[in-house]
């Protein structure tokens, strides 16, 4: 067997723990020392001590318990402290940096309880005392608590340990009564700092200030007075504001978004030097994608490689790549696993890539490469070559189990797979190429239409829908645009896997506790569950149903929608041997597309309807109107034809919002009804397929970017039933469960503050209602909804009928945030 190691970077313990593993002293003389000092400590502990009881200090208990550490370190081996911990019902097998702390802890203050969530082992911080358990197989206990319970029951000291003077200072602890320990107050983390706060960040300033004030810190402005700034990346590489400049003229810390969250997340004050910006390289390159401006984000993630678009496709960092290497298959398995691991209470997020590669000419290779999300220049990655093909896949079942707790025949024959505490999870990878790969390139965009035989406005759409790049930017938006793990390329199982347990919780948290704190545990678990399952350069710690729209639900559609797209854009990215590329993606795509003439009645009466159920965007400072491009007429063979919706009763012509990235499957395969019912408008009506009779609500799916002003937007016809039920409140689960049951086709009406002025609709196609009007207040102003929502349960009830493409264009500027 040959190895080339490419990289590796191993964990190496820390100064402290190297140091504490040197046994018990000999020397007579250090001997003495330290049992007098045992000895003082002792005589000093005749009752219990606590902050202003006989004029003793939390302070002089403090350095009691400072001296007693540097006495044990001398007095007791790692082994030992292993055997006290033991003895006394707390975990021993942990590394040698939490053992020591956890032993002195004990031997000083009295043995803690265990965690009343999990049973496990609980510790001390210099704020308060934290849970080392498991909650789950999926993620560590997050509890916490300022007044951790101890035993009272005297400390055991295992027969061979015969150090004396350990069992006579811990006889005189046990008469005297161990001291109560004194800790800062962990509600606060914030508390007496001020910070500062420049530049455009994930939230509103004005939303960080209130969050700030609640943690016990204050914002201010001036610079002779904060304890540190927060600011982007981005803006400290391109020269910052005066305040930036003036920070780092006082030596004030100059810090990323990242500390102040992860400060108010984790209830502690967090080092600042982890979280500094003022040594980054230029353009912020080697910097974590999680610590990065989301600007400058953008720009990594749309030039970056896509290192692995699928499971056939050999890893680029191995480099076998370009010598004609490809995944090793035997008996039907794949050798190419992809592992994810987001461990929320732990702060871990880890991938793990895992194949065997056959080279021409050459022997099999097994490449491994393991590291931490966004954070590529540390990874652990090697690469070795076996003679013999049956040690490696030896070999390779080996690490799988070692990664997972499992074993890999089961997975890759079966599907079969258990989550194992702190070990991977296998990201399901399908068999064909990602879009973000396989998409047209940008070099290549103009050359695919000039040799396109469609129609050339449908040519330019195509071009657009076959495009690399909204793909790359519709994950990097949303934050599931690891290079490393093909999100654009997950099996029908995966995404299956992950619907069911986004509607298991949505169960669980339904019937969940009032408690705060066991709701919160029930969100860390699924924040951990989700974002291994669906792989995160910016996993975080779900905590409202609004979190679970946006970044579950919402994600989970837009990665399915890109998985679509990748199945029929398939390698259009100059690898295929297709003189026509969109031409062919066209006739795959099973919906006819038209341009309207803009002479045309059907045009003037869409732009009409536009113009006048649309309000300005604002999105942060900006405020943007839209303007008609092109309008194409369209009939897929997914969904119900134009003759067989005109045969429904109530029809009427609704908008319906949709990004770019998600348009290519809704032509393919029709509109689809939402995952599943949360509270909050979008996904309130449950898993029913909702339109709008405003084009400003509409639209508002439809913005991206500032930098990407193109959009579009859907028309469809909809057939609303024989009964149609109006509501102003976001409705019960179980009402929602009858309609999506029901047989009869039905409708619901969701009541907005704002409605068309009804007045000035108008028929068109003989029977089709079009609810144009200008947008007026209603009387339902206490409505969760903005504007009125209409939901159906039966796709045979929607007939798409036209795509507007729209330009987003700034008309004013808003107020400062």
């Amino acid at each position: 067997m040959k190895v080339r190691e490419t990289r590796s970077h191993s964990r190496a313990s820390s100064e402290e723990g190297r140091n504490l593993d040197k046994g018990k002293q000999k020397e007579d003389k250090d001997a003495d020392q330290q049992q007098q000092q045992l000895q003082q400590q002792a005589s000093k502990s005749k009752k219990p001590k606590v902050e202003g009881e006989n004029g003793e200090s939390a302070s002089k208990i403090s350095q009691e318990f400072q001296e007693f550490c540097k006495a044990t370190r001398k007095h007791l081996s790692i082994e030992e402290m292993r055997r006290i911990l033991e003895a006394n019902e707390q975990d021993a097998f942990d590394s040698e940096d939490a053992v020591v702390p956890r032993c002195q802890d004990m031997m000083f203050y009295g043995a803690l309880e265990k965690c009343p969530i999990c049973q496990g082992q609980i510790d001390r911080t210099s704020s308060n005392y934290e849970c080392r358990g498991a909650y789950s197989e999926w993620t560590s206990c997050t509890y916490t608590t300022m007044n951790a319970p101890r035993k009272g029951q005297p400390i055991k000291i295992p027969d061979e340990i015969s150090d004396n003077s350990i069992k006579e200072w811990m006889k005189r602890q046990e008469s005297a009564g161990y001291p109560l320990r004194e800790l800062s107050s962990a509600d606060k983390p914030l508390a007496g700092f001020v910070i500062s706060l420049s530049g455009r960040l994930s939230r509103t300033h004005q939303a960080y200030r209130e969050e700030i004030q609640k943690n016990g810190g204050r914002v201010s402005h001036d610079v002779n007075e904060i304890h540190c700034l927060v600011v982007s990346p981005v803006e400290r590489e391109r020269g910052g504001s005066v305040r930036v400049a003036d920070a780092m003229e006082r030596g004030i810390p100059v810090v990323t978004e990242k500390w102040l969250i992860d400060s108010i997340e984790k209830k502690q004050w967090q080092s600042l030097d982890a979280y500094d910006v003022s040594d980054l390289a230029p353009e912020g390159r080697g910097v974590p994608w999680d610590k990065m401006d989301p600007g400058e984000e953008a720009i990594e993630s749309l030039t970056a490689e896509i290192k692995l678009h699928g499971k056939r496709c050999v890893h680029s960092d191995s480099r076998l790549r370009e010598q004609g290497g490809t995944v090793f298959e035997k008996d039907g398995v794949v050798y190419s696993c992809a592992f994810s691991q987001y461990d929320h209470g732990r702060g871990n997020n880890e991938y793990c890539i895992l194949q065997l590669v056959q080279v021409p000419g050459k022997n099999v290779h097994l490449y491994y490469k393991q590291g931490r999300a966004g954070e590529d220049a540390m990874a652990d990655e090697s690469i070795e070559e076996w003679n013999s093909v049956g040690d490696a896949v030896r070999e390779f079942t080996r690490l799988f189990e070692l990664f997972t707790g499992n074993e890999c025949e089961p997975w890759e024959r079966e599907k079969k797979f258990q989550k194992k505490k702190l070990k991977f999870y296998p990201v399901d990878m399908g068999d064909g190429v990602d879009v973000r790969h396989g998409g047209l390139g940008l070099r290549q965009l103009g050359v695919s239409v000039a040799h396109c035989e469609l129609e050339p406005l449908v040519a330019n759409l195509m071009k657009v829908l076959c495009s690399q790049e909204i793909y790359r930017y519709a994950l990097m938006e949303m934050g599931y645009d690891s290079p490393h793990l093909p999100m654009g390329m997950l099996t029908d199982l995966h995404l299956k896997r992950c619907e069911e347990e986004l509607l298991k919780f949505r169960e669980e948290i339904e019937k969940a506790s009032t408690s705060e704190f066991e709701a919160r545990l029930l969100w860390d678990d699924f924040s951990s569950k989700w974002f291994t399952l669906m792989h995160s350069t910016r996993p975080f710690g779900l905590r409202s149903y609004r979190d679970l729209a946006d970044h579950v639900a919402a994600g989970l559609e837009r990665i399915r929608d890109v998985n679509v797209a990748s199945r029929l854009v398939e390698d259009a990215s100059g690898h295929a041997t297709v003189i026509d590329p969109l031409s062919d993606r066209y006739r795959k795509l099973g919906c006819s597309i038209t341009p309207v003439e803009r002479e045309e009645e059907a045009y003037k009466m869409i732009v009409k309807y536009l113009e006048t159920t649309y309000e300005p965007v604002k999105v942060g400072d900006m405020v943007y109107g839209v303007s008609v491009e092109n309008i194409f007429s369209i009939q897929s063979s997914a969904g119900p034809s134009y003759e067989e919706i005109k045969r429904l009763p109530n029809k009427i012509l609704l908008w319906c919002g949709t990004r770019t990235a998600n348009l290519l499957r809704h032509l393919q395969r029709g509109l689809l009804p939402a995952v599943c019912q949360i509270p909050v408008p979008g996904y309130m009506f449950g898993r029913a397929i909702v339109c709008s009779d405003a084009s400003a609500e509409a639209a508002r799916y439809g913005y991206t970017a500032a930098d990407r002003p193109e959009g579009f937007l859907l028309l469809g016809i909809v057939s609303l039933g024989e009964r149609m039920i109006e509501i102003s409140t976001v409705p019960e689960v179980s009402a929602n469960k009858k309609l999506e049951e029901e047989e009869e086709k039905v409708s619901v009406k969701g009541l907005g503050k704002k409605r068309p002025e009804e007045s000035e609709h108008f028929w068109w196609d003989a029977d089709v209602k079009v609810p144009c009007g200008r947008l007026v207040e209603s009387e339902h102003r206490d409505s969760p909804l903005e504007y009125n929502e209409y939901a159906v349960y039966d796709p045979k009830q929607v007939c798409m009928r036209f795509v507007v493409a729209v330009k987003y264009e700034v008309v004013a500027a808003g107020a400062e945030g």
